[in-house]
């Protein structure tokens, strides 16, 4: 195709992919009360937490149903965005592609998993009993802080992925990755003291566990790339 016809079909797909996120957006708003008292078990309920500003309900009912409407519309953007790629790319390309979205999905929601179930209530425990004072977080605060808390640990679990990706470009190699195992326990120590909303080494440990076992399995990911 020549390059304006490139041009022309990635615009009508990011359309596409627009539109399905606002029909998925809107059709959130239907549930998206109790996906907020989901998100607010960790801190017992919606009435430890309170507001301050008049808009601060609403502006945490739209950002947690835009959240949603992402998650409920990924099906079609991973569609869109693989019927523009897949045309150029080989048939071994192709494979491991779906392998990388397959895996990377699976990933991100065992991070999202990991951090809900471990991280959060450990962190918020921390966070509310440090000091002998009553604490009730505002909500948009605390609704901000789970759902960044929620992306970044699910990103963090994308490691094993991206070594793979940099593996097959030949920029990084198993041996190399096992050979050099206690920088990457140092990089480790400082992407967990960065996602680690507390400074307590306890939180960080929790964090920087399933890294170290997720960076052995990228060495496994990264030989299996040479391969």
């Amino acid at each position: 195709m020549p390059f304006w016809d490139h041009v022309e079909e990635l615009r009508r797909r990011l359309l596409v992919t627009i539109c399905v996120l606002g029909a998925t957006t809107i059709a959130s708003l239907v549930f998206t009360e109790r996906l907020i008292n989901f998100l607010a078990l960790p801190i017992g309920s919606l009435q430890n937490l309170q507001s301050i500003e008049v808009t601060e309900n609403i502006s945490v009912v739209m950002r947690v149903a835009l959240l949603s409407g992402v998650i409920l519309a990924m099906p079609v953007i991973l569609y869109e965005f693989l019927a523009f790629v897949l045309p150029g790319l080989k048939p071994n390309e192709k494979r491991w592609l779906y392998s990388i979205i397959v895996f990377g999905t699976l990933l991100f929601l065992a991070g999202v998993v990991f951090a809900y179930f471990v991280m959060i209530p450990a962190s918020v425990k921390f966070l509310i009993e440090l000091l002998a004072v009553e604490t009730k977080p505002r909500l948009s605060n605390y609704v901000n802080f789970i759902t960044n808390l929620l992306f970044w640990i699910g990103m963090g679990f994308q490691l094993p992925l991206i070594v793979f990706a940099l593996a097959r470009f030949k920029l990084v190699t198993a041996k190399t990755l096992a050979k050099k195992w206690r920088y990457g326990v140092v990089i480790i120590a400082i992407i967990a003291a960065v996602i680690t909303p507390t400074v307590d080494p306890v939180n960080m440990a929790l964090l920087m566990i399933p890294l170290l076992v997720l960076y052995w399995i990228s060495v496994f990911m990264a030989y299996l790339a040479a391969k």
